[in-house]
């Protein structure tokens, strides 16, 4: 039976079949704003309730995400966008049932992050992964932290150094997805795993994750706390990170002056 938690703009939000399902819901491209995190922060608190078996997160439109919207990180902006942002991922580190990311089209920079978070990953096989946020005079720090976590030093530094982007397939072989179908199965697929889920008993899912998470948890927020500081007071304090978004906006290659 479905239930109907507040309304919102930019997403949405239903209890359905002991899951709470939040779609993002800015199409096509479902670019993360301030205003949406904000949203996202509020619904991720009904996964609170005690017979929440499953936090599963999907999108509307021919995206996943792209990604936050670049013109919030300007200066005056950045830092009330880096709070917000992390101050979801905080939650959702913190959230004690298990997460589901159902995953069709692109899932680029904070959009492969808060794929790539989730406890449990089922994309679609035309999905795509990658952080581009160098392209642009930027790094990310959710990246930073749990790419190695995932996948190993080598391979999160190929990611988030080149910017590339990655298929499905390789993102699987990577680890940072559980499961690839094709396009036609994914809804399938999704409900078929969140129904198994939702067949089981909600403490002793808690208590399975917890465990297997163990104490990465509290290093995950001691390791943001560093990169968060490395963004935004050696990393905006550089001439090329205005110079990386005001490119972006402007549609043209940026001008490195490599200080």
């Amino acid at each position: 039976m479905a239930t109907a938690p507040p309304s919102y703009q930019h997403i949405q939000a239903e209890r359905r079949d002991g899951a709470l399902w939040i779609t993002l819901n800015r199409p096509p491209l479902n670019i993360l704003t301030i205003a949406m995190l904000d949203e996202l922060n509020g619904a991720v608190a009904g996964a609170a309730a005690p017979d929440v078996r499953a936090l599963v997160f999907a999108a509307t439109g021919k995206a996943f995400s792209a990604g936050a919207d670049v013109k919030e990180h300007a200066p005056g902006v950045v830092r009330a966008m880096l709070a917000s942002f992390h101050r979801f991922f905080r939650t959702l580190a913190r959230t004690a049932a298990p997460t589901v990311a159902v995953v069709q089209g692109p899932a680029l920079g904070g959009g492969c992050e808060l794929a790539i978070f989730c406890d449990l990953v089922i994309v679609a096989q035309s999905a795509t992964f990658g952080q581009p946020e160098i392209k642009v005079g930027a790094f990310p720090p959710i990246a930073a932290v749990c790419f190695p976590h995932l996948m190993g030093l080598k391979p999160a530094l190929e990611l988030v150094l080149l910017g590339e982007t990655v298929s499905a397939e390789r993102a699987r072989e990577l680890g940072l997805v559980t499961r690839v179908v094709p396009d036609q199965a994914l809804a399938g697929e999704a409900a078929a795993v969140v129904g198994q889920l939702g067949k089981l008993s909600a403490p002793v899912l808690r208590l399975a994750k917890r465990a297997v998470y163990g104490a990465w948890v509290e290093g995950f927020d001691r390791t943001l706390v560093e990169a968060e500081r490395l963004y935004l007071d050696d990393l905006m304090a550089t001439e090329d990170a205005g110079e990386g978004v005001q490119a972006f906006l402007e549609r043209r290659a940026p001008r490195w002056r490599h200080r």
